[in-house]
Parts: structure tokens; C-alpha cells; sequence
């Protein structure tokens, strides 16, 4: 693979490299590092956007909602959309994104759905590395939608930066919405599908909860919308540009992406040494386990050293 004329490509905005780029850090292996060496310096210009909620809430067609009012704004737009894996095939189970076909076409436009492959917190292992090839490759916004999220699993607010929560009427009350750590995550509210019976109580509620909680510097509004109907969405857009307004004047975008950078390299960090901690893993340790000549922490001592010895 001619990983310079790959990144060429990426940051010259071509969508077959940026295409072939993403796919290359889904996969891995040994281009990847080239890859990320070669774009780094052309990133940290794109505002990044997560969207986040149940499955079901409307999370893909408000994307393609958001979508449209960016490009009406004239800004280059990608979406990445994380979801199950497939058991039978391991890729996207919704990778075809048919809410968002009609911004297929254009060309300023660029749609890809990732796979979580079993991990926890609703985003890919391999999402933040995406997102930067589409920063590279001069995307002025990038949404990630993630699969529903449940109990801890909310990482999407430390991979963006404007996390917005989507709820809709009947799907779980305000103590669900708390116990799925929810409330903490959130910089925006959307309750959607607010043309349905119970979208007022989701809205009281979520008041109830948030007044509960601790201060803020940023308060995050309750916005209501109806995505099908196109309606509400252009509010959501100026609320997202406004806290990302807040954010660069605030210095708090330089700290949370400053943050965001040491937990993913703790995290690339973290993986190499797993991996190290299974090859240097053998039968003899087990065997002293077993026999009682070792306990799990003195083992684990062993294997350490092991790998820090490079053995």
C-alpha cells in the first residue's frame, strides 16, 4: 500500500482515500501508524458533534436533518455512524444509513458506518481515529452517532465535542434516564418526536433532574424537535454552534481536547500492553497457580516484569 499517496489523498479531501483510510484503521496492522503520522499535523480544525440516545429515539434522522441545515450554511459535513455488529458478518448491522440517502449524492457530503465489534460505550475502538481522518481530510463538522447507550456506557461525550442527548416519549422515565448516566454526559437536550403523546413529561422531568443536580458553567438547554417533520432542527443547530462558541471562548475546548488526547493514547497505550501481557502469559504460570505455589497477585507481579523485561 502506498501510504504517502493515501495521505495525499486524505487531506487533499478525496473521498475514496478518506474512504480507504477509515477502513484502514478499522482494520489495523502495520500502515496504521504511517497513516496517523502523516495526517496529525492537518486535524483539530473540525467541530465534532456526538449524538447519543436509545436505539429507536431518532438519532438518524435527525443526523440527516443536521446535515442538511450545515450545508445550507455551506460546511463540508461527514457523518459516522456506530453500530452493532453484525454476529454473521462483524461490520454495521445498519451500515446502508437509509435515513440519510438523500444527502448520498453530494459530494460535500460523506456517510460511514462503523462497527462497536463488542465494545462497550456505544463508540468503536476505532472511532476517534475516523474521526481524525475526517478532520484531516477538511470536513468543517463531523457527527458521530453512536449505538443507544445503557448503564456507563457513554464515552461519546469525552470523543466530542458537543455531546447531545436525544430522548422521545416512551422511551423510559426520568429514573432511567439517570441510572443510563445520561445527565452527565449531556451538553445538549432533544427531546424529538415531540408531536407524540408524553413528550411534555419528558421535558418536566428531565427539569426535575437537571435542578437537582450540581451547577454547571454551561447549562444544557431542553430543545424539543419532530425530525420527520423537519421541524425544531434548526434551533438544535444554533444551540450546537453557540456551545461551541462558549467552548473556544471559554478555553474549554483546548482543555477537554487536550484531556480527550492523553485518555486515547492511555487507551492505545493500554491495548499494546494487553497484548504484551498475552504473549508473555504462559502454562508455567498457570501451572504454579494451580499448584498453589503463586497466587493470582504474585502472578500477575511475575507477568509484569515479564513484559517489562521483554520477555
Amino acid at each position: 500500500m502506498d501510504i504517502d499517496a493515501l495521505v495525499a489523498g486524505v487531506i487533499g479531501g478525496n473521498r475514496r482515500a478518506v474512504a480507504r483510510a477509515i477502513s484502514l484503521v478499522e482494520d489495523g496492522g502495520a500502515y496504521l501508524e504511517r497513516l496517523s503520522a502523516g495526517i496529525h499535523a492537518n486535524t483539530g480544525r473540525s467541530a465534532t458533534i456526538g449524538l447519543t440516545g436509545a436505539p429507536g429515539v431518532g438519532k438518524s434522522t435527525l443526523a440527516g436533518g443536521l446535515v442538511a441545515v450545515a450545508r445550507r450554511h455551506g460546511l463540508r459535513t461527514a457523518v459516522l455512524a456506530v453500530d452493532p455488529t453484525s454476529p454473521y458478518t462483524g461490520g454495521a448491522l445498519l451500515g446502508d444509513r437509509v435515513r440519510m440517502q438523500s444527502h448520498a449524492t453530494d459530494p460535500d457530503v460523506f456517510i460511514r458506518s462503523m462497527a462497536t465489534r463488542g465494545h462497550l460505550g456505544g463508540m468503536a475502538l476505532a472511532a476517534p481515529a475516523a474521526v481524525r481522518v475526517l478532520d484531516a481530510a477538511g470536513y468543517d463538522r463531523v457527527i458521530v452517532e453512536t449505538v443507544g447507550v445503557g448503564q456507563a456506557e457513554v464515552d461519546v461525550a469525552s470523543a466530542t465535542d458537543t455531546s447531545v442527548v436525544v430522548l422521545a416519549p416512551g422511551f423510559g422515565d426520568a429514573v432511567q434516564v439517570a441510572k443510563a448516566g445520561i445527565l452527565e454526559i449531556a451538553d445538549v437536550y432533544v427531546v424529538n418526536k415531540a408531536d407524540r403523546d408524553g413528550a411534555d413529561e419528558v421535558v418536566r422531568d428531565l427539569r426535575q433532574m437537571l435542578a437537582l443536580g450540581a451547577e454547571r458553567p454551561w447549562s444544557p438547554p431542553i430543545l424539543t424537535t419532530s425530525a420527520t417533520a423537519e421541524e425544531g432542527i434548526d434551533e438544535v443547530w444554533a444551540t450546537i454552534e453557540r456551545h461551541h462558541a462558549w467552548l473556544a471562548d471559554s478555553g474549554e475546548l483546548a482543555r477537554t481536547r487536550r484531556a480527550r488526547a492523553r485518555r486515547e493514547v492511555e487507551a492505545l497505550a493500554a491495548a499494546r500492553f494487553r497484548a504484551a501481557v498475552a504473549l508473555a502469559a504462559t502454562d508455567e504460570l498457570a501451572d504454579e497457580l494451580e499448584a498453589g505455589r503463586l497466587d493470582p497477585y504474585a502472578a500477575a507481579e511475575e507477568l509484569t516484569r515479564r513484559v517489562l523485561d521483554g520477555r
